[in-house]
């Protein structure tokens, strides 16, 4: 079976590239290697339908500048593709974020992570940022909340940290699906996946919640972080750019949620945040 190859150069590349990946998902596409400039993305090509395209609604996007290349390969072993661009991390020291094949490093935390079509290796500066927040903070005892879990690393990580209870939700049927197989592979007994979106969280309640999503999103979803977060509970957010943070503090603020602190990494942010008490 052949496969056609399309080379996305996305401007600027994130989060358009993370969307794309979602939408092209969603149409057939299988893998996907993400780029600095870019994506490259591949589908077979007795399946790939050309209208489809034109329901991919990022291609329309003013805020991006994207534009494609199509060229028919012979099949590929898409493990061997995979293996070659995806190298473990180490973060602070700390933690390890690893695929299968890769040897076991000398860390407290050692995640094992295969992410298929799924966003979130640790590879990407919101995730590696958000990492560094849940080796900072006690999370003992806590029930947290990860909100668009993608490959579900950060409610892996939440659990190694202590967090008695964690629910690891995402709109893409194919992350739901590829955070319960990382769940398993981490021995973690304490994570429930759910799909859907922040309709999800009506009657829950929660300690920590993290969002690593992106702006309009964060933005459209904060009154039902705000109700499902637990008086003095913390908040993190990521996703977005340095010059997102005053409307992101401004949405916060006009629920009494309070900034305490920031991460910077490669021009995206990451913020904490915390629920006042009456």
């Amino acid at each position: 079976m052949n496969y056609l190859e399309f080379k996305f150069l996305i401007e600027p590349p994130q989060p358009a590239s993370e969307i794309l990946i979602a939408e092209l998902g969603m149409v057939g596409f299988e893998s996907f290697v993400e780029n600095e400039d870019g994506i490259t993305a591949y589908i077979p090509k007795e399946e790939y339908d050309a209208e489809s395209m034109t329901g991919i609604h990022i291609l329309q996007s003013n805020e991006f500048d994207i534009s494609f290349t199509q060229t028919e390969i012979e099949q590929v072993n898409w493990n061997v593709e995979w293996e070659k661009n995806f190298h473990p991390i180490i973060v602070n020291e700390q933690c390890g974020v690893r695929a299968p094949f890769h040897p076991k490093p000398d860390v407290t935390y050692d995640i094992v992570i295969e992410p298929k079509m799924s966003f979130g290796t640790g590879h990407h500066a919101t995730t590696h940022m958000m990492i560094e927040f849940l080796l900072e903070q006690d999370l003992q005892g806590k029930k947290v909340l990860d909100m668009g879990c993608g490959t579900g690393v950060l409610a892996i990580v939440a659990e190694k940290r202590g967090a008695s209870q964690l629910d690891a939700i995402d709109i893409d049927n194919w992350c739901y699906q590829n955070t319960q197989e990382n769940v398993e592979r981490n021995d973690c007994s304490k994570i429930e996946a759910f799909e859907g979106g922040a309709e999800l969280l009506q009657d829950r309640h929660y300690d920590v919640i993290i969002a690593n999503i992106n702006r309009n999103i964060l933005l459209e979803d904060m009154p039902s972080y705000n109700r499902s977060l637990n008086e003095g509970g913390e908040l993190y957010l990521s996703g977005f750019y340095a010059g997102d943070i005053p409307v992101i503090k401004a949405e916060c603020e006009k629920f009494g949620l309070e900034y305490e602190d920031s991460k910077e990494r490669e021009e995206w942010v990451a913020l904490k945040f915390i629920k006042k008490k009456d």
